[in-house]
């Protein structure tokens, strides 16, 4: 992990580790993607089963998970990891519901009527990580606002293990979540058979959760005939400290990123030069034990940062810059520099709120956009699985008022027949 103090080099490293996923052979992906996704859709069921046999190395017949074991996963966890579901799944459900958007209605002074409609997706599919980690808590949180939103059927894909196992506490969250239909495939095969459906997996409407980058690719590839939530890239945090803080609790946080995945990346904005010095100290007594030693070493050293800014200005204009996925701001007044903040997926203010409060029950959604993406976008939510619709009603009088102008614009657009549909209406 680098420590610099030039703000000319830190702008340079910041964006290295920004497009870090631009370094990957994209166009071999896309075609090896593109190729899976053309089979399933072809095949269905059958192409599904021949890339889980090849991909992940089991056989996924029966593709589906019974109700029962949905329900035996539930029963057989610890009932303190039962109330903890509870407890998030509650605080999710409760932040989600505030974000259903309205409809509305405006009617004009001539009796014409405008109206923006929201409705519900039918079908959404929900595609849940399996490999390195499991997670409960990415069920809740793409389920969660599915059904806040009133979305009739939710179908969740996720790879099993060798053994063709799903972890017991993600078909918890999904029992939890009102899931009744999981599937036990992942990869770009798993996106695939959402997309396009097959025999025993219906075609869905909106597809969501985050994946590896074959599962993005594939999400890309299906955008524009099925709705995606977003192109997720690897996770990645930022903290913007000062003096004040507790170079434990930053190391703690920073590691708590960089466990995620070797692409992960954490990096660390300080005005102290000496507490830049001890979080690196800090960091490698923490990861010389650490169960996940190796994962987070490959993210720290490659994907790793301390800056040593020279004020909270350059702080803010470095992280804007960078418009990280996470934020935390362990200053002496987060408030102050939250005013300046303009970029970022979710933000964390003061020490008693670490990354992994949002992760798990805080009740925002942790499905954040990265790589700088949060410059022009946000957090999964309700809206994800809802689309609205426009209704126009005019009548003779509010046509006959507003006739001239549509005729205007239209003609000065070369559109003839526009205006002739309105002045066709008044000839006799």
């Amino acid at each position: 992990m680098k420590i610099i103090n030039n703000k000319k080099e830190a702008i340079q490293e910041l964006k290295r580790i920004s497009t870090r996923t631009n370094s990957e052979n994209n166009d071999k992906i896309n075609s090896i993607v593109a190729e899976i996704l053309q089979e399933v859709k072809n095949k269905g069921d059958k192409a599904v089963e021949k890339y889980t046999k090849k991909l992940d190395g089991f056989n996924p017949n029966p593709m589906q998970v019974s109700s029962n074991d949905l329900k035996d996963a539930w029963n057989e966890i610890d009932s303190n990891l039962k109330r903890s579901l509870e407890v998030a799944h509650a605080r999710i459900k409760q932040f989600h519901e505030k974000e259903i958007p309205s409809s509305f209605t405006i009617k004009g002074e001539h009796g014409d009527r405008v109206q923006r409609v929201w409705r519900p997706v039918k079908k959404a599919g929900i595609y849940i990580p399996g490999g390195r980690a499991a997670y409960p808590s990415t069920v809740l949180m793409n389920a969660i606002p599915a059904s806040v939103a009133g979305v009739r059927e939710i179908i969740m894909v996720s790879p099993g293990n060798k053994e063709g196992k799903i972890n017991k506490t993600v078909l918890a969250a999904a029992h939890l979540s009102g899931i009744n239909k999981v599937f036990r495939i992942g990869g770009a095969q798993a996106i695939g058979a959402l997309a396009f459906g097959t025999n025993q997996i219906d075609r869905v409407d909106v597809i969501s959760g985050p994946g590896n980058i074959y599962v993005t690719t594939a999400k890309k590839l299906i955008y524009g005939s099925t709705g995606i939530d977003s192109l997720a890239g690897p996770s990645e945090i930022l903290i913007i400290a000062d003096e004040t803080a507790q170079s434990t609790h930053i190391a703690s946080d920073l590691l708590a990123q960089a466990e995620h995945d070797p692409l992960a990346s954490s990096i660390l904005l300080t005005t102290s030069k000496k507490q830049a010095k001890e979080v690196l100290e800090e960091l490698y007594k923490k990861i010389d034990n650490h169960p996940r030693k190796e994962i987070c070493m490959q993210s720290i050293k490659s994907w790793g940062l301390i800056v040593i800014c020279e004020n909270y200005e350059s702080c803010i204009e470095l992280s804007n810059n960078f418009a990280p996925e996470h934020l935390e701001i362990l200053t002496f007044d987060p408030k102050e520099i939250l005013k300046g903040i303009d970029n970022a997926g979710a933000i964390f203010l003061g020490k008693w709120t670490p990354e992994a409060v949002g992760d798990y029950l805080a009740g925002p959604n942790h499905t954040l956009p990265t790589s700088g993406n949060s410059r022009f976008s946000g957090s999964l939510g309700v809206e994800t699985f809802m689309k609205n619709t426009s209704i126009i009603e005019f009548n003779e009088e509010s046509l006959k008022v507003n006739s001239l102008d549509i005729i205007n614009l239209a003609k000065s657009e070369g559109l003839h027949s526009h205006a002739n549909s309105v002045q066709i209406r008044f000839r006799d």
